[in-house]
């Protein structure tokens, strides 16, 4: 489980290229098998109500507000960082898509499994030919589902912004600034515009990072689905708060230096707990290292083994949930 770093330290600058058409590629397949089954399942008719309640709650605009106000702010912010500012605001762009997407998603799951199952709106639903694990993996699709467009639109907005960035490194170090777009004649009355390559290649580097963000948001997404099942939205969000950092400390403690005792505690947190930090690249970005296709495909194998032993365990905690 540890062979996470390994992995990306061994993707120096140039020696593995970037991931960008097999994780477009993947992301083609996903798509298409998440559309065959919101319209082809009853799970998938309860991940599409999901969907839509979502995204009509006041929470997505005020979180997807508040993502693209921060990254403008940072566009125009100088980050003293010594010709680094695009690298630097490619971090802050992360952390920012990730803090908003995770909060969509654990207040989503509060709302709408747990307030469903208290407000007796559950057992409304699994009174058609709806079963209890349709219900909750229905559920979690949905709330999955609004999470990834929350960051496809921050995505959006993340690569329009870092593409307009990049030059500002180019101009602080006194060199030539790329420009903006150039124009090629296609025989039209007028001629088109095209991305610039250096412009392009910095802006399409936080794909791989938005497509880990994306892991760990499902990651958690199902864990808040499963003490949902249970517990209500206060235990709900501190619980998921929790496990969030240690989910990122582990791997730290595990691997350093201190105690016996440290070092079996957080063994032991590692063994039951998410590795999170392992779909945490901002560092690795900000640093101009490539993330292999590799690293991807192994944290993917992980967030589907992780996601599927977390909604076998809500399964199991809402099968004998008194509804009545």
């Amino acid at each position: 489980m540890f062979a996470f770093p390994q992995l990306l330290a061994q993707a120096g600058e140039g020696a593995v290229s970037l991931p960008y058409l097999p994780v477009t590629v993947g992301w083609c397949i996903f798509l298409i098998l998440l559309l065959v089954f919101n319209y082809t399942t009853r799970a998938g008719t309860i991940a599409r109500a999901t969907t839509k309640e979502a995204i009509r709650q006041p929470i997505f605009l005020l979180v997807t507000g508040l993502g693209v106000l921060v990254m403008i702010a940072n566009y125009y912010v100088p980050f003293f960082s010594m010709g680094d500012d695009t690298k630097m605001y490619i971090d802050c762009g992360l952390a920012m898509t990730l803090i908003c997407a995770l909060l969509m998603s654990v207040w989503t799951a509060s709302i709408s499994v747990a307030e469903e199952i208290e407000g007796k709106t559950a057992m409304t639903l699994l009174s058609k030919p709806i079963n209890r694990r349709q219900f909750v993996f229905g559920k979690y699709v949905g709330i999955t589902q609004s999470s990834l467009l929350l960051i496809f639109v921050l995505g959006i907005v993340f690569f329009s912004l870092t593409y307009f960035k990049f030059g500002y490194d180019q101009k602080e170090s006194g060199e030539t600034q790329a420009a903006l777009f150039y124009f090629r004649d296609v025989g039209l009355p007028f001629q088109i515009p095209y991305l610039v390559k250096e412009r392009f290649n910095m802006a399409r580097s936080i794909l791989p990072g938005l497509t880990l963000i994306s892991m760990e948001v499902a990651v958690m997404t199902a864990v808040s689905v499963a003490i949902s099942t249970r517990m209500p939205m206060l235990v709900n969000i501190s619980t998921c708060f929790s496990i969030f950092v240690i989910g990122h400390l582990t791997p730290v403690l595990v691997l350093s230096d201190a105690n016996v005792f440290v070092r079996f505690v957080a063994r032991v947190l590692a063994t039951f707990l998410p590795t999170l930090e392992h779909f945490n690249m901002q560092a690795a970005i900000s640093t101009g290292k490539i993330i292999p296709t590799d690293y991807v495909a192994m944290a993917g194998l992980y967030c589907m083994a992780y996601v599927g032993a977390m909604i076998m365990v809500a399964f199991l905690m809402f099968e004998d949930r008194d509804l009545a």
